[in-house]
């Protein structure tokens, strides 16, 4: 079993997926505008009724991955360049790790899909897949051979005069 979570602009959604990749339980709630504690909350409380109505067996879960709009920085592991603001500068896996008991991972949500569609989805098979996400905000992400690629300092700023920024 594995849990994911969206956290966009106007929604947060969390799925159970089992190990066959099928969807066990999926559930949704307006994002809090504006309010981190809140969105925190949220993701909680999203995280155990899809895990509740989930059956993983008795099975430990591996974590938790989280999809957000916006970036981790490397050097402080804060949130930076998100469109939800009030997460910029917040440490937000260790705020929901402190908030379900998960080991949380997050990754920017268009690289995310990028990847998802490059290992299982339209783009199974492909070398590299682009994939835009048009929603409360605008992003897109790459991914080559099922991994995501991050642009220097976590952006996706390709410059064609400098690849080894990539």
């Amino acid at each position: 079993m594995r849990l994911g979570v969206d956290v966009g602009g106007t929604k947060i959604e969390a799925i159970a997926i089992d190990k066959a990749g099928m969807a066990r339980r999926r559930e949704r709630v307006s994002t809090p505008i504006g309010d981190y504690e809140a969105t925190i909350r949220s993701i909680a409380g999203l995280v155990e009724k899809v895990r509740a109505h989930a059956d993983d067996d008795g099975q430990d879960l591996p974590g938790l991955g989280i999809g957000i709009p916006g970036a981790v920085s490397a050097a402080t592991g804060l949130i930076k360049n998100a469109n939800s603001t009030c997460l910029i500068g917040k440490s937000m896996a260790k705020d929901v790790h402190a908030a379900t008991g998960f080991d949380v991972r997050l990754a920017n949500d268009a690289n995310c899909f990028a990847v998802s569609e490059s290992v299982d989805g339209a783009g199974a098979g492909c070398a590299v897949v682009f994939g835009v996400i048009l929603g409360t905000g605008i992003g897109g992400g790459v991914a080559i051979n099922g991994q995501a690629l991050n642009g220097h300092n976590h952006t996706r700023s390709i410059c064609c005069l400098c690849p080894d920024r990539i």
